[in-house]
């Protein structure tokens, strides 16, 4: 953790990172906008606190475990930001506002910053690796927190120029702060996931760092020896994954930049649909039925989800359609209640397959549209845009950035705002970056 300051990345890795980055940047200031960014930033508003690091898209200045909070329920606002398929959890969310928080406080240059990220993404997945991720989910805990608050925790602890014993000292707080419930799914609000899966993440790694920085001290190593992080939280510990091709495999280029600002079980599904719609030149007065086929554990969170961008049902409705899934409609209540979209949503059917529970693929989605002439079309996506073996260049990545940012920073600062962060390792201090093109 303390040599990754100082490493040198492979050029694929910088380049994915900044991809990521600008990605959950990009979800934090489109989720200002949405109610669960909205209510973070009112309660924000109303703690004060010393002026150390910025709330995107606002004008407020707080404490870096302030801002960190609040960012980090802004980026995970609704689903835009990014997912780790082997784990399941979304470790931008939490971790790149842990980064800006801690790198806008202690003026901090974009490489560090890119760095710490990678660091970041490195040890929250391995430690969710090391839990055995069903696991936890099997003993009704929430992965994604788990992940969340150890992954910020490092890239906080990172930028926070920490040597090793110091280290030793912020993992300890870390895994004090670790919990999170699987009770998430009954959210209906998306407002206590924000804070679940990336607000709290980051508020705690941050915590976690300045109090290591500020010179309190902590137990010396936490994950061995008698009552150790790992045996408190698995019966099946693997901590070998911690450190397995730790420098060589790099997290950060395995995770899935989402196309569809929707819940991740839902992109192979749309992506198969839309692309059947095209290709056979379909619209809803020519579907009969629609079958789309899941991966087993995901029906339980996307089958019939009172949050519409986690509906599967009236999200391939809306796709059906509209010939598309916009920001806009997959966070609109009113366009899930329109008649249009009900009549087709009950022509949806969404099962758990099996034949998808593919560990090399876990979200592939199969759909089969029976059409009203009496023929069948099917389409498997195993891979959705976005993921690893499908990745996104640069400009789809800032095509998206721009969809997310522009109606809240408007078309000026947008495009500043994306120039800026593709070429992040040139620039000097993070928080004139922040403060010049991601604040009001």
């Amino acid at each position: 953790m303390v040599a990754s300051r100082d490493r040198e990345l492979p050029a694929n890795v910088l380049h994915d990172a900044k991809h990521r980055i600008l990605d959950s940047v990009a979800a934090v200031v489109s989720g200002s906008a949405l109610r669960p960014g909205v209510m973070a930033t009112k309660f924000i508003r109303t703690q004060g606190g010393t002026p150390e690091a910025s709330v995107l898209a606002s004008d407020i200045r707080t404490t870096a475990i302030n801002a960190a909070l609040a960012n980090g329920m802004l980026a995970h606002a609704d689903e835009s930001d990014d997912f780790e398929p082997t784990t399941k959890a979304h470790p931008g969310s939490a971790i790149v506002p842990a980064a800006l928080a801690m790198a806008e406080k202690d003026h901090r240059p974009g490489m560090e910053l890119i760095r710490a990220v990678a660091l970041g993404y490195d040890v929250g997945v391995r430690f969710l690796l090391a839990l055995g991720p069903d696991h936890v989910r099997g003993t009704h805990r929430g992965a994604e927190p788990y992940g969340a608050a150890m992954g910020a925790m490092a890239v906080a602890a990172s930028l926070a120029r920490l040597d090793e014993t110091q280290m030793r000292h912020a993992i300890s707080y870390g895994a004090q702060q670790v919990s999170g419930l699987w009770s998430w799914v009954q959210d209906q609000d998306h407002i206590e996931k924000a804070f679940d899966f990336s607000g709290m993440g980051a508020r705690n790694g941050v915590t976690a760092a300045v109090f290591v920085q500020a010179g309190l001290t902590g137990v010396h190593d936490v994950l061995g020896g008698t009552h150790n992080l790992l045996q408190a939280l698995s019966t099946d510990p693997k901590p070998e994954e911690m450190v397995a091709g730790l420098g060589s495999r790099y997290i950060i280029t395995e995770t899935c930049i989402k196309t569809f600002t929707v819940g991740f079980p839902n992109q192979s599904p749309l992506d198969a649909l839309l692309k059947l719609r095209r290709e056979h030149g379909l619209g809803p007065d020519q579907v009969e039925r629609i079958v789309v086929h899941l991966p087993e554990d995901a029906i339980g969170i996307v089958g019939r989800s009172k949050m519409p961008d986690v509906n599967c049902p009236y999200l391939i409705a809306t796709a059906l359609v509209e010939g598309a899934v916009s920001f806009a409609h997959s966070h609109s209540h009113e366009h899930m209640a329109d008649p249009r979209i009900r009549a087709v949503m009950e022509r949806v059917t969404v099962i758990g397959d099996p034949k998808l529970n593919d560990p090399a693929a876990p979200r592939g989605g199969i759909v089969d549209l029976v059409l009203k002439d009496g023929r069948t079309v099917s389409r498997h996506t195993r891979f959705p845009p976005g993921s690893k073996e499908n990745p996104l260049d640069t400009e789809a990545v800032n095509a998206k950035a721009r969809d997310l940012m522009g109606p809240v920073l408007g078309a000026e600062r947008t495009e500043a705002a994306i120039r800026r962060f593709n070429e992040l390792e040139r620039v000097d201090d993070v928080a004139e970056l922040v403060r010049s093109v991601l604040t009001v």
